[in-house]
């Protein structure tokens, strides 16, 4: 079996499995930057790291879920995303949960599955 894992900084996770030509990633700001517009921008740039890092990227999202400690923030967040992903042949299927993600600064994190590109 042969299993890619890209690891976390954080003990005992990953940030990127990939296995039989799929993806599975989690993607948050390292940095905790001030606002939801300046942590999802580092949150797609570490993204786009960790999709690098297993043979993908952004035009290979399937599914994606947008974790928000604030459902309010979700517009500015939107328009943030919407640069970033760019024309319709990039739009993964997406959701956008209200969560609690455990402590004050933590403005956003997400969760992603894309197709590895053949080699």
């Amino acid at each position: 079996m042969d299993i890619k894992r890209v690891l976390s900084s954080a003990r005992g996770r990953s940030d990127a499995v990939a296995f039989n030509g799929m993806a599975f990633l989690v993607a948050y700001d390292p940095d905790a930057a001030n606002g939801i517009e300046a942590q999802t921008r580092n949150c797609l740039r570490f993204l786009d790291t960790k999709l690098s890092e297993v043979s993908s990227g952004k035009h290979a999202l399937l599914q994606v879920t947008v974790f928000l400690s604030d459902m309010t923030m979700k517009p500015a967040m939107d328009e943030v995303w919407c640069n970033w992903i760019g024309p319709e042949r990039n739009w993964p299927q997406r959701a956008c949960v209200g969560a609690d993600l455990g402590d004050e600064v933590s403005l956003i994190e997400i969760t992603a599955i894309a197709a590895q590109s053949k080699n």
